[in-house]
């Protein structure tokens, strides 16, 4: 199987990000700090989150509870301060347009529908951003978009509707409980695939999967994301990082 190479898109200078996929890089082989320690900065990596239902809040509150400033995003702003009042300081709450502006890695977990939605009315505010997309395109939900990727690959079809972000592919194959129930576990850590064609993109979405608890395997350029995608052979799949390196050996 072949995989596009990861190269950088041309773009405009994120000279901020730079910097920070520079740390993200030597942190990848540093040791990970305790439970509830940024591990990016004293002041942690700031995200912002479309879609803040069950994959959103789980995986946005344990970036909060490893130090990173969060903000959830939903058409009803006001619908999500429980959620944001128990997780303290560092959690917050707006619309999509403030988590974009917010965040200077955004994560996407809506319904793989309302892409071209978002594409189309945030178009400016994605270009050049961090974008880790944990979209599952399921034919019953979201229509004809999910047989085109089906057919194209879902990473590529994420590239197209949210054209000019930098994506990585990842917190797709489990569900918010498993995410939960998983983050640093005892022992070896569940892995968590990612996949992505911007190298400084690929190097904090590692350290923002460590930050929850998981280990990060890259498994390639977005054309690979159909490895992990719902119905591939790596999804769902709680094992080790070892283990999966493993078997995308025997899928290459």
């Amino acid at each position: 199987m072949t995989h596009r190479p990861l190269v950088n898109a041309s773009r405009k200078a994120f000279p901020r990000i730079v910097g920070l996929a520079a740390l993200a890089l030597a942190l990848a082989t540093a040791p990970r700090a305790g439970f509830g320690q940024s591990t990016t900065s004293s002041s942690g990596l700031k995200i912002g989150i479309i879609g803040s239902g069950n994959i959103g809040s789980t995986v946005g509150t344990l970036w909060v509870k490893s130090g990173h400033p969060v903000l959830f995003s939903s058409r009803h702003p006001e619908e999500l301060k429980p959620l944001v009042d128990g997780l303290g300081p560092l959690a917050r709450a707006g619309t999509v347009k403030d988590a974009l502006k917010f965040g200077v890695v955004v994560f996407i977990a809506v319904p793989y529908g309302a892409y071209p939605q978002i594409g189309k009315d945030y178009a400016r505010d994605l270009t050049g951003k961090i974008v880790l997309d944990a979209g599952n395109a399921v034919p019953r939900r979201d229509g004809e978009i999910a047989n085109e990727a089906r057919e194209n690959g879902i990473g590529i079809t994420s590239a197209k509707y949210l054209a000019g972000a930098r994506i990585v592919r990842a917190f797709n194959t489990m569900n918010f409980r498993k995410l939960a129930d998983n983050a640093n576990r005892p022992g070896a850590r569940m892995a968590i695939p990612i996949a992505g064609d911007d190298r400084e993109a690929l190097a904090v979405a590692q350290t923002l999967v460590r930050d929850t608890g998981f280990d990060p395997v890259i498994i390639g350029g977005l054309e690979s994301a159909k490895i992990f995608a719902q119905g591939g052979p790596l999804y769902g799949q709680d094992i080790t990082a070892q283990e999966m390196q493993r078997r995308l050996k025997t899928l290459r």
